[in-house]
């Protein structure tokens, strides 16, 4: 979606950034699912989104070594109720970083 889009070149920016001033720094983008659906089938499911973040992440100027990417399947949903509006939240990527020191993130523009 162009919602999901914006969101993400607000933080490749912010990557950017990071990388830039901390060039160890890893990110790892997480691929989440809702419940419905078979264990290995939301596994799979969860790494085709975070291909597809990492993926996009790279078009815009990310280093691809500095990506790596993990499926969670719907085994970490951030909410348990069994409606479309929960099961949105559920089906995500997220991008998280990992660091020998602390990472300095500078404030979005």
């Amino acid at each position: 979606s162009d919602m999901a889009r914006a969101s993400l070149k607000k933080n490749a920016a912010v990557l950017k950034s990071v990388l830039k001033d901390q060039p160890s720094v890893k990110v790892r983008v997480e691929g989440h699912c809702d419940e419905r659906g078979t264990l290995e089938y939301n596994l799979a499911l969860g790494e085709r989104r975070a291909t597809a973040v990492r993926g996009y992440y790279a078009t815009l100027g990310i280093s691809k070594a500095a990506l790596s990417t993990i499926s969670y399947g719907e085994e970490r949903p951030v909410c348990t109720e069994a409606d479309d509006d929960c099961w949105a939240q559920n089906r995500r990527g997220e991008t998280t970083l990992k660091a020998a020191t602390a990472v300095r993130v500078p404030l979005a523009q």
